[in-house]
């Protein structure tokens, strides 16, 4: 089950919800292990040849995302807050070639259990932006639904394990 909604306005929110018919920790964990955030992030058909995430307040995030065409698209981030294991909150910023933030996210994700699922809400705005930034934030919505679409399928093959 999905649902999402869009505010497309200076602070340019998304909002999407999931319920995985898997239990809030098994959720948290793909997550918050990178061997497991690897696997799942990124729109489809996205390999991540660097996904390093330092599980703290305050830690650092850095994932490479490599498209199917073999462009690297960078993405370095900050946890601001990690209560195990209800919620997430981190900031992203989409690199440029030389390493430059094309745009910054602030997102938050719960996670509750709802009669022995997960029921997962994404919250993710733009706090900071360039005039690059356009097309990222045009197709925000589609990178995130089909990295959540691909969550949905890696928590499933996790909960039979």
């Amino acid at each position: 089950m999905a649902t999402r909604s869009f505010t497309a306005n200076e602070e340019q929110e998304l909002v999407l919800t999931r319920v995985f018919d898997a239990p809030r920790e098994l959720v948290f964990k793909v997550w918050t292990d990178p061997k497991h955030v690897a696997r799942w992030w990124g729109p489809h058909g996205f390999t991540n040849p660097v996904c390093e995430l330092e599980l703290r307040p305050g830690g650092a995030i850095l994932i490479h995302m490599r498209g199917p065409n073999g462009v690297v698209y960078p993405m370095t981030g900050v946890f601001q807050e990690i209560v195990r294991p209800e919620r997430l909150v981190f900031t992203s910023a989409a690199l440029d070639s030389d390493g430059n933030r094309v745009f910054e996210m602030l997102t938050t994700v719960t996670f509750a259990e709802e009669s022995g699922k997960t029921k997962q809400i994404l919250r993710t705005r733009v706090i900071k932006t360039t005039p690059q930034a356009a097309p990222y934030i045009a197709g925000m919505e589609q990178g995130w639904t089909q990295s959540l679409e691909r969550l949905t399928a890696y928590v499933a093959t996790q909960s039979k394990e």
